[in-house]
């Protein structure tokens, strides 16, 4: 299988990706400042901060390098050595190192730094879905795993992933829209910046605007899979809602999300295996609500953690004007809603 990835022939994200220690085995652009969200204009998206990961096989020496390429983008952090940066990368928060408001040809950028490990492991078993939940969107892909089939192949499993357990939390009948709505929000579920310093329309924004882009991500996952009816020209989908089938999806969701599943609905002492677990809430009326409970857990911790890790990895000022911009976007976003009186 392909992967269903957007490939971008940007010459701008390729000149700020050259600035770079090209040691890098997947490097993706995301975000408003990529791809046009609801209510921004050409205009506004052209002076958004473009965000990008870079997942490196060697932390260690790619900051090495990137410290004497680009010694100014760090925080005082820099002062404690490549091994240290890459000790902080690796062991808080979610395993991702953000150098935030860099400056860029032009533009200002942030871009995170994951090991090749880390992310796998983020993709296939949604350790903590913070790199994991930002591909489950729309992304303008600049390096594609060359050679490294096992990171090819956790990036589409992360999309069946997603499409599973979005799946397991929508009635029995739905349209494109409902699903993307969906897999779109699940990296949001929990996520503490969502009640200050994020849009709350933020989900929505993401997704009308990028319906195609979604298409091309998900079709070929949802014409293969034996538990969805697909009709692509009317945007309609009906998915198997029987326990039989509720339970097949919920052995194939990633393992930190069944372990989740399986603290909240088994009592203490009582050890069940998960598989007997799973047959239990797959018959439980409210299946849906426990799943993402589930993921809203797993995204709650990760995202205060490496919230926290930002503040280190940032600096306090950068951190002030990063956060300062989040609540302008949130608070534009409140006004541009239609009051109730405006509605009736």
């Amino acid at each position: 299988m392909t992967l269903p990835a957007l490939h971008s022939t940007g010459v701008l994200y390729r000149r700020i990706l050259a600035q770079f220690p090209q040691d890098i085995s997947l490097a993706f652009a995301y975000g408003s400042g990529v791809f046009k969200q609801q209510g921004t204009t050409q205009g506004q998206m052209d002076k958004n901060m473009l965000d990008f990961v870079f997942a490196v096989d060697d932390p260690v020496t790619w900051h090495t390098m990137n410290l004497l390429q680009n010694r100014k983008h760090y925080s005082i952090l820099k002062l404690l050595g490549p091994t240290t940066i890459s000790s902080i990368q690796n062991e808080y928060g979610a395993a991702v190192y953000y150098n935030t408001l860099v400056p860029v040809d032009g533009r200002v950028i942030k871009y995170g730094v994951i090991s090749t490990d880390s992310l796998i492991n983020d993709l296939m078993h949604w350790k903590t879905l913070y790199v994991a939940g930002r591909l489950h969107k729309p992304v303008s892909i600049l390096e594609l795993p060359g050679e490294n089939g096992k990171l090819r192949a956790a990036l589409v499993a992360n999309l069946k992933s997603a499409v599973t357990a979005s799946f397991l939390m929508l009635p029995e009948s739905f349209s494109e829209e409902d699903l993307f709505l969906q897999i779109a929000g699940l990296s949001y579920a929990g996520d503490f910046r969502m009640v200050i310093g994020e849009d709350k329309s933020k989900v929505t924004n993401i997704v009308k605007d990028n319906i195609q882009h979604f298409r091309i991500l998900y079709s070929n996952i949802l014409r293969d899979c034996p538990q969805v009816v697909y009709k692509p020209q009317q945007g309609k989908l009906e998915v198997d809602k029987s326990p039989e089938g509720q339970f097949v999806q919920l052995m194939a969701l990633p393992r930190t999300l069944q372990q989740r599943i399986t603290k909240l609905v088994d009592p203490p002492g009582k050890n069940r295996d998960v598989e007997e677990i799973l047959l239990q809430v797959a018959q439980d009326p409210d299946c849906g609500a426990v799943v993402q409970q589930g993921i809203s857990s797993i995204v709650k911790s990760s995202s205060i953690t490496q919230s926290i890790k930002g503040i280190g990895t940032a600096g306090l000022w950068k951190t002030v004007s990063y956060s300062s911009k989040k609540l302008m976007k949130m608070w534009r976003g409140w006004r541009r809603k239609p009051s109730v009186s405006q509605m009736s």
